[in-house]
């Protein structure tokens, strides 16, 4: 994993392991037509990491239990992307991980798979331009497409979101706004103050200012108005 990503990953885990917080990030960063029909309990976090020990590098996942108004149980997949730029297969790998989890249930002995709903976390430079449904990938006449597998996917381009709208949870929208700034090693002096008192009294602090100061410490000083 980089050096900048590398301290990110650690506290995101930390912070997606508490129900809390993973259901406030989940709520707000679904599609709103998708976040209406859940219901407001917490969500119960399922162990293990689906994704390829090559991509693990700049990919992150956690896999969420959660369970619809009427009762029906479902799962949300949250992918962390941490590369500077968009993939643009990312559609193909969220496929292969939900077949992934699919093929659990199927061992299991269950004779239907549960709905996977997947949500990718974005952090780089580069506005997400990655095909926003499985079918833009396909090369396929308009007519065939309809009897092809499609879905599409939730996306949180922290790049893109004002800092105060990341989150209205105060701790997880200081961890957003590190992984926001990441790559941008004057903004992060700039909003350093603003993680601060996110953090203050949170257990798990440590990661997220050790995350900004890293990620400083990798790139050169920044420049006096005069140049030096």
């Amino acid at each position: 994993m980089t050096d900048v990503a590398q301290p990110h990953d650690r506290f995101l885990k930390a912070l997606l392991s508490d129900p809390s917080k993973a259901g406030t990030l989940i709520k707000e960063r679904l599609p709103k037509g998708v976040a209406e029909l859940l219901s407001p309990d917490s969500p119960e976090l399922v162990d293990g990491t689906f994704v390829d020990g090559e991509f693990r590098e700049h990919l992150t996942d956690r896999l969420f239990r959660v369970k619809t108004l009427g009762g029906q149980a479902a799962y949300i997949y949250t992918l962390v992307e941490h590369k500077s730029y968009p993939d643009e297969w990312i559609a193909f790998q969220l496929l292969r991980y939900m077949v992934r989890i699919w093929e659990q249930f199927a061992k299991q002995g269950h004779k239907r798979l549960p709905p996977i709903v997947p949500l990718v976390v974005y952090h780089g430079g580069r506005a997400w331009g990655a095909a926003a449904r499985f079918s833009e990938l396909l090369e396929a006449e308009e007519s065939l497409l309809l009897h092809l597998l499609d879905f599409s996917y939730g996306v949180a381009d922290l790049g893109r979101i004002e800092d105060d709208a990341l989150s209205q949870d105060a701790r997880l929208r200081s961890a957003l706004m590190a992984m926001k700034y990441a790559f941008q090693s004057a903004a992060s002096v700039v909003i350093m103050p603003e993680i601060g008192k996110g953090v203050q009294g949170d257990p798990e602090c440590v990661f997220r200012r050790k995350a900004v100061s890293d990620s400083d410490r990798k790139r050169p000083p920044i420049p006096t108005q005069n140049g030096h």
